[in-house]
């Protein structure tokens, strides 16, 4: 399921980067005293009272500058706030409230959305005479100090208190979200019209004809589905000019976080690109269940070894994710179409495949059996049991009595093991070892 989206936003140098670098634990965003430095949105996720949401940074706001960036800037910002669920609102304390922070406001109360102000850099609050901000309009207000985060436990809490309460019986559980992914103009759209048997989206030999990310419901053989359309992704410096499609990229990988099955459209006459890759490495990160199909299958010039060759270079570019599916076919002619659509349920039920405790713990005692361990400086890393708390993607957890002496090879060993003892190909497979000594047992 899709987290929660928090967007930081303000005028310049008010501290959202530092903030979001506190919370998501890293210095993700570059912080300097310089306005404007933070030009595109940066994301994270983080977590907080075991609620996991997205965090995005965006660059300051300035209404009044003939800047093209800050113009660019404004436009990305405007985009955060169109798929945000709630919103944080940051305000200097040091520089006090200026005519910017007011277009910001009006900005902001056009959203309809949950505002938090927050006034930020106020080092001693028993001695900082805040009532000014109250002028804004937003009511109570959070007074934090970002840079020692003094007062950003407090500022989280009424954050997440804005989530809604997710539910795995949810209606919306029983319907599989398909999105279609790749370059422009490999065939997404009429693959999408082929599926849904109508032409639902705009078909043209012009790249980048969709621009945004299209829901359509459908059913197939007695089940329901929800398929996206997205737009297609170019490299970040083909599309640095034109905020158009700057939103629809927006679009296409919030799409991707919010599916369930992802297809990565790739054109048979080209190969896998570049940006393929990156999009299947997106996919891969976001735990999502995918199958690559090779669009334009009725233009290519076949022998025997085709489709051998073209499987070899796609198990050579996509090495990171060797558990991958792939099928051929044609859009424009609907040769394997439906195939798909077997493909998508196959995948989709390997995501969310779960096992039994007992059941999981034989199979983990079989592949220590077989290999155990290696030694580290005299230590042997001890699993002791397993269990698998969640699905999508199927994710264990395993207790060692030192999660530091499972090496990576090791632990690649066991996810490929898991893999093959429950057939769990077309899916990511998550691993967590813990600690527990016999103590804690």
């Amino acid at each position: 399921m899709i987290k929660p989206l928090v967007a930081v936003v303000g005028k310049p140098n008010v501290g959202k980067s530092t903030f979001f670098n506190k919370v998501c634990g890293g210095r993700i965003s570059i912080v300097s005293d310089m306005p404007g430095v933070t030009r595109d949105r940066v994301y994270a996720d983080a977590e907080w009272l075991g609620k996991k949401f997205t965090l995005v940074d965006t660059g300051g706001i300035q209404f009044k500058s003939d800047d093209v960036m800050f113009k660019h800037i404004k436009e990305q910002a405007q985009i955060a706030l169109d798929l945000a669920d709630v919103i944080l609102f940051f305000c200097d304390y040091k520089s006090g409230l200026t005519a910017e922070d007011y277009d910001v406001a009006t900005l902001l109360r056009r959203t309809n959305k949950p505002v938090i102000l927050v006034v930020n850099k106020v080092d001693n609050y028993l001695e900082a005479d805040l009532t000014d901000f109250y002028s804004l309009g937003f009511g109570d207000f959070y007074a934090i100090a970002a840079e020692q985060k003094q007062g950003v436990g407090d500022l989280l809490d009424q954050v997440v208190s804005y989530f809604p309460e997710l539910h795995e019986d949810d209606e919306d559980s029983e319907t599989i979200k398909i999105a279609v992914v790749g370059k422009p103009n490999a065939g997404k759209s009429s693959l999408v019209n082929k599926i849904l048997g109508y032409d639902r989206t705009i078909v043209s030999d012009i790249a980048g004809t969709t621009r945004d990310a299209i829901d359509t419901p459908f059913t197939y053989d007695g089940r329901k589905y929800v398929i996206i359309d997205t737009a297609g992704m170019r490299k970040k410096r083909a599309i640095e000019n034109d905020s158009v499609e700057q939103y629809s990229v927006m679009r296409s990988l919030n799409a991707i976080r919010r599916a369930d099955v992802c297809l990565i459209v790739m054109d048979a006459n080209e190969g896998l690109s570049e940006q393929d890759v990156k999009i299947a490495g997106f996919i891969h990160e976001e735990g999502k269940p995918s199958v690559v199909v090779i669009n334009k299958w009725d233009l290519i010039e076949k022998d025997t070894h085709t489709v051998e060759k073209f499987k070899k270079q796609l198990s050579c570019d996509l090495a990171f994710m060797d558990y991958f599916r792939s099928i051929t076919v044609s859009a424009l002619t609907g040769q394997r179409v439906m195939k798909l659509m077997e493909e998508v349920n196959y995948v989709y039920a390997k995501s969310t495949f779960r096992c039994t405790t007992g059941m999981l713990n034989d199979v983990i005692s079989d592949a220590v059996r077989a290999v155990e361990p290696p030694s580290h400086n005299g230590r042997r890393a001890k699993i002791k049991y397993a269990t698998q708390p969640s699905v999508q993607p199927p994710t264990f957890v395993i207790f060692t009595n030192d999660a530091e002496l499972v090496h990576f090879s090791y632990r690649r060993y066991i996810e490929n093991y898991l893999r093959r003892a429950f057939s769990l190909d077309g899916t990511p497979i998550k691993l967590i070892f813990r600690d527990k000594s016999d103590k804690d047992e």
